[in-house]
Formats: C-alpha cells, structure tokens, sequence
C-alpha cells in the first residue's frame, strides 16, 4: 500500500494549535469561574427591620443606602437607621429602620410636641424619661398614633381639710381625679380652693372649706399614717412608696349650743369611722452597695470590657461594681441571653434587642456593642450604674 509520507513540521504545527486551543479554553473557564464567584460575592441577602416588620431585600449594592434602595424603603432627616446610611452590608445582615414622626405629649396638662421613633406608647414614654408611677391615656402595649397621648405623673398633693394636712400621692391628672385617689369624700356645697378640673401638679395646695349644715351630723376626713418598712433589697438611702396611702372618712354628730339663733357651742356626741384610713407604706433601703473592693473579673471576657468602657466614662471601681451586679443579675453577662417572653435580648437585655443596633450592626453577637448600648442607656435614664443598680434592686427592672 502505498501513501504520502508525513512531513515532521506539520504534525509539529497542529500540535501547536491544539495546545493553543486548550489554553484559551482554560482561560475562558477561568474567566467563568471567576465572574461567577464574583457574581455571587456581590449578591445580598439583607434582612430588613421597617417599623417593627421584617422584610427580605435581595441586591447587589454595597451600602445599607443601597439595600433600602432596592427594597423601595424610604427614609428621611429625623428617621432612625441603623447601621448608617454610608456602612458597607455583608452578603447577609439586618437593617433596622424607624420612621421618625411629631407626636402631641401632654404631661401634667402641659401639651408639647415630641419627636420620636418609638413604635408603641410604652416606647414613647420611655424616651421621655417618664417610667415610674404614671398613668397614661393609652395601653402602654398600643402602637403610637395621632391622638393626644396624656402622661399623668406621680406627684403630692396638699389637702388641707376639716382643720388637718393629708399629704396624698397620686397619679391623677386633675384635681378632681387626685382627691378621688387620695380618698376624700366632697359634699355638694363644698368649696375648693382650686378648680376641679385644673391639672395636677406636684406640690400643689388644696384647701377645702366645708358647707355649713344645718343638721347635727357632719363627715370628716380622716388622715392616713405613714408606715415605713425596712428593705433590704433597696439600696440604703432610697424611699419608694409600695402603696399609696388613703384617707378615710368619719361621722360625726354634735349637741348645738345656740343663743340667739347664733352657734356658740358644738359638743360631739357620738362619732364613728365609715370609711376606715389606708395606711401609705414606705420602703427604706437598708442594703450597702457593692464593695468596689470585691471587685475582680478575668482578662479577655464581658466582664473586663465592660469595666474598661466604664472606666472609658469617669465610672471608678465603685459604679463598676453595680454594673457588675446589675448585670450579672439581668444577663449573666452572657451576649445570647434571651428572654423569649419579654423578647429582651443580650448582656443589657435590651427590650426590643434591636435598639441596640444604634450602636453598631453586629448588636447580636458583640458583646462591646451591646456594652457600649448598655452604658449609653444607663447614663441616659439613671445617671450611673448605682442608680440602675438601686431602681432594680427597687423595681425588679431597670
């Protein structure tokens, strides 16, 4: 059989552009593989917190503006994002967002407008710095809306009445609602040295004058006592009032000297208590606060953050030790604490633990974020730390 010989160049050639061809396939794989990692490097899956609703945002941008883009969410001067508007986002993460709106507060009958980002009337009250012993228009639990929200606050009020001084607490919002609550009884003729209907104020003087009757048997208030108990839950020098006292009310029937048709003389005959008194009790404190000298916390874990952030705010060993107290009370200083019925959340139990993504993104798993929200928080209501300690140590919250 006979053929054409192969020539040795040319097989060398078509080697050559079969390496050639491998190559750039290689290379086009290359370019695949990696605009497909760097496709799916880019794609964000952003859990997105509107309001108190969670909505799933699907993009590709970089920013926390850009996932609010995609997710058509609006925000404007005044709202409340966290983390910032210009913070990169992971490929996964949460956002929260409150929309901030003026809302109409009166308290103690003084109307304000207020701006705020709370979602519930609770929340509201609470960024005013109004938590203990109020009384509200609305269900702490109901979303804030446009009505007037009323904050009536725990105040004392003066009675000076049938010849005695009652010292009442009350929450009542008007003079009228604050003598109901304190617990005296006005008759018909009665006069008030200030309007029924005006508001409430703390200190404020009451004077009631008596009608005159033209019977024998008049009704008296009768004063409550007092009584303080011993706490030692509460921190020494602390007072609250456990129960509010409440005057009572007593019959009394009196013999009438008269001359000349003129009263001269009034002699009691028989009296007797319809309406026993209330007595209002007082807990002292009687617990010391934390010895600063027992305090000792090992290096590298929540404990030691937190003095070192404490210390950061002019807060001495002694603040740090009802910070140590408080705490290891609340959360066991532990960053996943959780109290699945209240919802509170982290080493300050922040309730909802998404506030404390004001202070930074990763507020469910940082515990110097969720310090440095704590801290913030305790300066803000209570001062320092021995002031958190000694209203939970009185309250059972903080």
């Amino acid at each position: 059989m006979t053929g054409h010989p192969q020539v040795p160049g040319r097989r060398a050639a078509r080697a050559r552009d079969r390496a050639a061809r491998t190559a750039a396939q290689a290379v086009v794989l290359a370019l695949v593989a990696g605009g497909t990692s760097a496709f799916a490097a880019m794609h964000k899956d952003v859990t997105v917190d509107v309001d108190g609703t969670q909505v799933q945002v699907q993009t590709f941008g970089r920013t926390v503006a850009d996932v609010l883009e995609a997710g058509g969410v609006e925000v404007a001067d005044g709202d409340l994002v966290a983390p910032g508007l210009d913070q990169a986002v992971g490929r996964t993460g949460q956002v929260v967002v409150r929309h901030g709106r003026e809302i109409a507060v009166e308290v103690d009958g003084r109307e304000q407008k207020v701006w705020t980002t709370a979602l519930t009337v609770g929340e509201a009250v609470e960024e005013l710095g109004l938590r203990d012993g109020v009384r509200l228009s609305a269900s702490r639990s109901a979303a804030v809306g446009r009505d007037v929200l009323r904050v009536s606050t725990q105040k004392t009020v003066h009675l000076v009445v049938d010849g005695q001084v009652i010292d009442g607490v009350t929450s009542g919002s008007t003079v009228r609602d604050a003598l109901r609550e304190i617990g005296l009884v006005l008759e018909e003729a009665d006069q008030v040295s200030v309007p029924l209907d005006a508001a409430a104020v703390d200190g404020l003087v009451v004077m009631v004058t008596r009608a005159a009757t033209s019977g024998e048997t008049v009704t008296e208030a009768v004063p409550f006592e007092v009584r303080e108990v011993e706490d030692p839950l509460l921190v020494k020098g602390n007072k609250v009032v456990k129960s509010k006292g409440r005057a009572g009310q007593r019959t009394t029937t009196y013999a009438l000297e008269v001359v000349g048709g003129v009263v001269v003389g009034r002699t009691p005959l028989a009296s007797v208590v319809t309406v026993p008194a209330v007595d209002q009790v007082v807990h002292v404190g009687t617990a010391e606060l934390p010895d600063p000298s027992t305090v000792a916390v090992e290096p590298g874990t929540a404990q030691a953050m937190g003095k070192a952030m404490a210390a950061e705010r002019g807060w001495g060993d002694d603040q740090f030790a009802c910070l140590l107290s408080l705490w290891n009370k609340e959360s066991g200083w532990r960053w996943n604490a959780e109290n699945r019925s209240s919802g509170a959340y982290g080493i300050p139990q922040s309730l909802p633990g998404s506030k404390m993504a004001t202070a930074g993104a990763d507020w469910r798993t940082n515990p110097a974020t969720q310090i440095s929200w704590g801290l913030g928080y305790i300066s803000g209501r209570y001062g320092d730390p021995c002031g958190a300690w000694a209203h939970s140590q009185a309250k059972g919250w903080y």
